[in-house]
């Protein structure tokens, strides 16, 4: 029986809970990938022509919708990402495989904001006035914008091969915890 007086910890969630969090993680992960799919077709689109009216449909959908939806659906695999580290053995820093899918999410929110959020703004600024201008104003958009969905959805399914097959082992600090955390528990805590 728990202390009444002791606050109850991530480690502490009911089975149903930690099922709850996982399915939010996966189904935010997976949205992820999807946006990023679209946005390769609208930025493949974007790529390959020049008619004006399709450039400012093609970006200016981007310009709208891709910043707002990655940043939701990346901050939201993170902090389910984050409660699920906390909340299971895996812990945040106690397997290299999730340091590493926790950088590529803390990395990939970043350079949305950084990186992706100037290029879109820019472009949704160029897609104001449709004319026979538009391919030339937004050069430097179409060849840019093909490589973030590239990079994202291979990071990310790079991550999803990540939780899958949970390679490389325990980092040192893992190692100290397992050593503190095995006499508790035998066997309990293993190399996944």
């Amino acid at each position: 029986m728990r202390d009444p007086c002791v606050a109850p910890t991530l480690e502490d969630m009911t089975r149903e809970m930690r099922r709850f969090v996982l399915l939010t993680h996966i189904l935010s992960s997976v949205s992820w990938i999807g946006v990023d799919l679209v946005m390769g077709a609208l930025s493949l689109r974007g790529l390959t022509t020049d008619d004006p009216h399709t450039l400012a449909t093609a970006y200016g959908a981007l310009a709208i919708f891709c910043v707002p939806l990655l940043l939701t659906l990346g901050l939201l695999t993170l902090t389910t990402g984050v409660v699920l580290g906390l909340g299971t053995r895996f812990g945040l820093v106690r397997y290299w495989w999730v340091v590493t899918k926790l950088v590529i999410t803390v990395g990939f929110c970043v350079l949305i904001l950084v990186a992706l959020q100037p290029t879109l703004a820019d472009a949704g600024t160029q897609t104001a006035v449709v004319d026979g201008t538009l391919p030339e104003r937004l050069t430097d958009v179409r060849r840019n914008m093909i490589f973030p969905p590239i990079v994202s959805t291979s990071a990310l399914l790079f991550a999803s091969w990540l939780s899958v097959y949970k390679p490389w082992g325990v980092t040192p600090r893992g190692r100290r915890f397992l050593r503190v955390r095995t006499p508790e528990r035998k066997g309990a805590l293993t190399d996944a």
